[in-house]
């Protein structure tokens, strides 16, 4: 039986999670590098913006938003070139992501901050750090101004959200999502 056709909206706002195959670990901090290397490669070449990502050890979520282009082709683009990747890290022949990528379409502006919020906090969430400014391996620190912004974050675009004035939006964000919990 084939799988059930995604429909994707032209701009539309997305969730997508990505898991590792019975939730065995996919990341390492040279692995969440390439990981953004490759999302970057991939949001350029199909016209994405990314507004989060959180990268943990056995799964990612990133919030982002795709053109006409689409999402599929792209996901399937970065899946592929990542599994290789990590499975040659971690000596592994099989699937490296159980299942396919799970994308929720966010269709409000209080569904896209929940969701901002939400990807941001999940490394607190699992007990891993105390709070998002504490985890390396998150958007909310470059969003903040805390580290140098990495691609492909579209910052700009996420804080026009927050504020008119670059450093009220930052601020306002800030406040947001330690607000979010």
């Amino acid at each position: 039986m084939g799988r059930p056709i995604r429909v994707i909206e032209p701009y539309g706002m997305y969730h997508v999670v990505c898991r590792g195959n019975d939730k065995q670990v996919i990341f390492d901090d040279t692995l969440r590098g390439l990981y953004l290397f490759l999302l970057t490669q991939v949001a350029r070449r199909f016209d994405w913006w990314v507004y989060a990502w959180a990268l943990m050890s056995n799964h990612l979520h990133v919030v982002l938003q795709v053109t006409d282009k689409g999402l599929s082709e792209g996901m399937c683009e970065l899946n592929t070139r990542f599994a290789r990747a990590s499975n040659a890290r971690f000596g592994r022949i099989n699937h490296c992501l159980g299942r396919r990528y799970w994308s929720d379409l966010i269709e409000t502006d209080e569904h896209f901050r929940t969701c901002v919020g939400y990807v941001l906090w999940n490394p607190a969430r699992a007990g891993l750090e105390e709070h998002p400014g504490n985890c390396n391996w998150t958007s909310f620190r470059a969003t903040v101004g805390l580290d140098h912004p990495r691609e492909p974050l579209a910052i700009g675009r996420l804080l026009e959200l927050f504020g008119t004035r670059p450093d009220a939006a930052r601020a306002a964000f800030q406040r947001f999502v330690l607000g979010f919990r």
